[in-house]
């Protein structure tokens, strides 16, 4: 029995390491080729750049094409504002949907659930030709306000779910000492949902960041291009610059990566206390 579960052991972590090399490739041959001209990306993707022709020109070329100090600007305050939007009204009205138990509540929540098997691509011409004809394409706000109306449904499902777990008693005993239901809600609740604030946290704003249709269909203007949208600029009438295109997209996770970095306590903790809860 030892001797088998050694095997069953050896073939898990083989297997786990060879899922990685898999996951890792695709951001292994974009930081190789990222160092190389186009022409060497086209005749031969896999090998390794030239050491003597390394440098930063793809870099420096991606920085400027793809105006990065104005497109990182545009992708933080879009992703931050809209994310901040999402948690705030998700989380109220996530609250409001649980302590309320009426008929209307249920039935939109049941509604709010049903909207998430509703493919982007159903609604993108509807929404792109309502919005056109009142004039409001083109503008960050309304960027925006369509993230924070696409990310509620997840949001308060993820809430909900996460709210009715959470004591009445304790906010009763709030409204005894002169509490009204907003404070309850800010003081008592809301404090208790960081572990599933974090893993909502989490996931938009990987969808935001990295969200390329979306802002492609109402950032119509070069100045308010986000991050992954400056990326079309090396795409050509007839040709695509590859390697400053490798350089971009690089350019373009370094800063998820950094923020990752930095709070992946925070994050490991918050996701493994909503798993927990």
């Amino acid at each position: 029995m030892k001797e088998r579960t050694g095997v069953l052991k050896f073939f898990k972590y083989v297997l786990i390491y060879l899922l990685l090399i898999v996951f890792l490739m695709p951001f292994y041959l974009m930081v190789i080729n990222s160092f190389k001209t186009t022409q060497e990306f086209v005749s031969n993707p896999f090998s390794l750049p030239d050491a003597k022709k390394i440098g930063f020109n793809n870099f420096i070329s991606a920085f400027e094409k793809m105006n990065f100090l104005k497109a990182i600007g545009n992708s933080t305050v879009i992703t931050v504002i809209s994310i901040f939007l999402i948690l705030l009204t998700s989380s109220m009205a996530a609250y409001f949907l649980v302590r309320h138990k009426w008929k209307i509540n249920k039935i939109i929540f049941a509604i709010l659930v049903a909207s998430m098997i509703v493919p982007f691509q159903a609604i993108m011409i509807p929404l792109v030709s309502i919005y056109g004809k009142l004039n409001l394409m083109n503008s960050k706000w309304i960027l925006m306000f369509m993230y924070m109306g696409f990310g509620q449904a997840f949001a308060i499902f993820i809430f909900h779910g996460f709210i009715k777990n959470i004591p009445l008693e304790m906010e009763e005993s709030g409204l005894i000492d002169g509490c009204s239901k907003v404070q309850s809600f800010f003081q008592i609740v809301f404090p208790l949902l960081r572990p599933v604030l974090v893993t909502v946290l989490i996931l938009d704003v990987l969808w935001i960041w990295n969200d390329y249709l979306l802002p492609s269909l109402v950032l119509l203007s070069p100045a308010e291009r986000t991050l992954p949208l400056s990326t079309y600029s090396f795409f050509n009438t007839y040709s695509v610059d590859y390697a400053p295109l490798m350089a971009g997209i690089v350019l373009t996770i370094i800063p998820v990566v950094i923020v990752y970095l930095f709070s992946q306590k925070q994050i490991i903790h918050g996701v493994v206390q909503g798993a927990i809860k």
